[in-house]
Order: C-alpha cells, then sequence, then structure tokens
C-alpha cells in the first residue's frame, strides 16, 4: 500500500498548463492530476499558450513534485505544424513537439525511475511513444478526451475545395495516430461512454478491452447558485440570453456564428430589446464583428468570474454545431440550476431529458421559440442541479481513475 511518505512517481504530461481550471480542457485536466496527486508524485510536463496562465504555474507545486513548462508561440508552432507535410504525418504531432520537452521527459524517467505514465492528449504520446525499451516498460495511460479526429473530419464536411483535402489528410492521418497509441498504451480514457464506444468499434478487437469512458464533473461547491458572486459590470440588467466558451476555439465560433446568423433574427423580431452576452476568453474578429453588426449582442471577451453570467441569465445556449465529449458549459450552467438550449451534439454524454429547464433541439425555429418562452419566464423551481448532484461531481465520476494504474505493492 503506498503512503503518503512514500508515494510512487508518476511522469503527467499535458498539452496545455492544467490551471487555472477555466477552460473546457484544462477543467478536465486539472481535476484529474489533482486526484492522482493524491496517491503519486507527480512529475508534470506542459505547454503554456496563453501570457495569461504564466503567472499560475507556481500554483501547480500544490500538487506537483515537480513541474516542466514551456512557453508555446501560436504562430511558430503552426508553422512547425506544416512540416508534417514533409513528413507525412498530421499536424498535431509536429505542431506540439519540442525538443526541450522530449530532454526533459526522458532525463525525468530516468532521474525519477518512472514507471507510470499519464497522457493529458494524443499530441504528447508522442513523447513516450516508439519501440524503444524505455518507453516500452512503462505503464503509460493516455486520456484522449475526445476522439480527435473525429472533430477534423466534421471540419472537412463543412468546407470545400483545398480546406477540405486539408481536414480530411489531417482526419485520416489522426485517427492511424489514434489507433497506434492506442495499441501501445496501457488504457485509452474517453470523457463519456458514447465517446469510449464509438472509438472502441474503431480499434481491432484485440485494443478494445483498454478503452473506457472516463467522465467530466464539474465542481459544484463552485457553481452553485446558493453562493454569492462577484459583481461583473458587463452582466446586463435586463433579460439576456448567455453562451459562455472559450470564444479562439472553432467550435465555440462556429456556434455562435450559426446562433446568431439562423436563430437572433427569430428572436429579435418578436422581441427586440433582447440580450445575447457572448462570454469567453480571446475571442476571434468573427465573433468581435457580431456586436457590432448584429443588435442587442454583447461579446465579453474574458471575464473575472463566468458564473454571474450564467446564475443571472434567463437561459443559457449551447447551439454547438461540431462537438465531440462533453460540454463543460452545459455541466455548469445546470449545476447552478439554469435552464437550458442546446443542440443534440451539446447534450452528448450528458443524456438529461427534456424538462422545464432543459431543451434541446437542431431546429432554428423550435431553438427561437424556446429562447423566446425563457426569456420571458418567471422563475420556477428547476431539477437541473440535481441532475449534475446525482451524476456528474468530479468525486463521482473520477472514482475509476486508480484503477487504471497497478497498485505498487507495500514492503
Amino acid at each position: 500500500m503506498t503512503t503518503a511518505l512514500s508515494k510512487e512517481p508518476l511522469l503527467f504530461l499535458c498539452h496545455r498548463i492544467p490551471f487555472p481550471p477555466n477552460k473546457g480542457d484544462k477543467i478536465r485536466s486539472f481535476n484529474i492530476l489533482k486526484k492522482l496527486s493524491e496517491q503519486y508524485d507527480v512529475h508534470l510536463g506542459c505547454f503554456i499558450d496563453d501570457r495569461f496562465d504564466k503567472k499560475y504555474a507556481s500554483a501547480l507545486t500544490k500538487y506537483c513534485a515537480s513541474v516542466f513548462h514551456l512557453d508555446q508561440h501560436k504562430t511558430f508552432a503552426k508553422l512547425k505544424g506544416l512540416s508534417g507535410f514533409l513528413t507525412n504525418k498530421p499536424i498535431t504531432l509536429p505542431y506540439y513537439f519540442d525538443k526541450r520537452m522530449q530532454q526533459w521527459t526522458n532525463r525525468t524517467i530516468a532521474q525519477q525511475k518512472i514507471k507510470k505514465v499519464f497522457i493529458y492528449s494524443s499530441s504528447m504520446a508522442q513523447y513516450v511513444q516508439g519501440n524503444s525499451e524505455q518507453y516500452q516498460k512503462l505503464e503509460r495511460v493516455i486520456d484522449f478526451v475526445d476522439i480527435d479526429s473525429d472533430k477534423w473530419r466534421q471540419y472537412a464536411n463543412k468546407k470545400t475545395g483545398i480546406a477540405k483535402w486539408f481536414f480530411n489528410r489531417e482526419y485520416k492521418l489522426l485517427a492511424q495516430e489514434e489507433q497506434t497509441i492506442c495499441a501501445q498504451f496501457t488504457h485509452s480514457l474517453f470523457v463519456s461512454p458514447d465517446e469510449a464506444q464509438l472509438f472502441r468499434h474503431q480499434q481491432p478487437q484485440s485494443q478494445q478491452g483498454k478503452v473506457h469512458g472516463l467522465l467530466n464533473g464539474v465542481d459544484v461547491n463552485f457553481f452553485n447558485p446558493e453562493v454569492s458572486f462577484s459583481k461583473e459590470q458587463l452582466v446586463p440588467k435586463q433579460p439576456f440570453i448567455s453562451f459562455t466558451g472559450a470564444m479562439d476555439y472553432w467550435a465555440n465560433v462556429d456556434a455562435v456564428l450559426w446562433f446568431v446568423e439562423q436563430v437572433w433574427p427569430l428572436i429579435i423580431a418578436e422581441q427586440p430589446n433582447a440580450i445575447l452576452c457572448i462570454v469567453g476568453g480571446n475571442p476571434s474578429n468573427d465573433v468581435k464583428a457580431l456586436a457590432k453588426n448584429h443588435q442587442g449582442i454583447v461579446v465579453t471577451g474574458r471575464v473575472h468570474d463566468v458564473r454571474p453570467f450564467i446564475e443571472q441569465a434567463q437561459c443559457v445556449i449551447a447551439p454547438l454545431q461540431i462537438a465531440r465529449g462533453i460540454q463543460n458549459k452545459v455541466l455548469e450552467a445546470m449545476a447552478l440550476n439554469k435552464a437550458i438550449v442546446v443542440t443534440t451534439m451539446a447534450m452528448e454524454g450528458i443524456n438529461a431529458q427534456p424538462s422545464d429547464g432543459v431543451v434541446i433541439t437542431d431546429d432554428k425555429q423550435t431553438y427561437a421559440q424556446a429562447c423566446l418562452a425563457l426569456l420571458n419566464a418567471q422563475p420556477k423551481t428547476l431539477a437541473n442541479r440535481q441532475w449534475i448532484l446525482e451524476h456528474f461531481t468530479w468525486q463521482q465520476t473520477l472514482q475509476p481513475l486508480m484503477n487504471y494504474f497497478s497498485v505498487k505493492e507495500s514492503h
């Protein structure tokens, strides 16, 4: 049995610093890191792609025996990614490769006598992959989170010409890479049973037993309607609708563009004073333009506290047209017991049933009518928070995590 005084070392590689837990992938990676740190001395290697996050690196020492991080400049990383065309690799691999990360990984494995590795995101598997005996003897568990290759397939379906060819190429090469990783690693984890099942069916029968769902959770103490929140100046005083998420992430950008083009005119036609708050950091130029070109739209950019924009909204929308896995934005809104209007894709893996507080539709007319009804609705008691408490606390969802590593024997 491992004791607090003799924790076994574990290498944790992550494509983005897992702190602060303020966006989808970082929320999951942080909570997994926190859980693993209860039993292991974690040696963390990660990239920092947002200057805002750099000041938080020291906070990770609370959970890690050591932390190694590298700045990632997105423009340079994109140029590196293009080298994949020369090596017939998916661009994702060179995008996330840095020889300094490789050197640190090899040195840490040797010096710390690492036997267990946790990889977060398929792009980081390359640091402990291949036929080297040093890597083959490791117990390697990977959290793919989503089937990344399938996102590229979805992107390709929305494109034409050279863009369609480009996205299809990435989809096919990444799918091959995912299959290779699954074959080499001890276990492959995904964000939901649905996602795991889809990936499982894509693998040879000999590998299917390695594939598991590990649900996302939500911090129900933080996203709690009973606590008081900070004052946010940009929160509208009149009834409004909210969308929350990283606004430089293509699936989120695509979602709000679809909503504003297809649904918002139907809402404004009936309720000219309606307001839509698009809340999240690094809004793209397309998102910023929505506030200039459309009536009633507020683009906040990064906010100190997202909760007031959820808790004070009449409803929260998640009109995703491209999605994989579980949407944290939906979990957070439900934890705050807010009414939600979501597409079928946005509800995947959460599987809450339609009710007074849950509308699931892919039809723009139905979407608009649901939002209008909730904009004008009187407050009522909803069951959304109860669904989260019963199914999606981190304590519940991460319970199986330790089972994917063999237990160190006591001496």
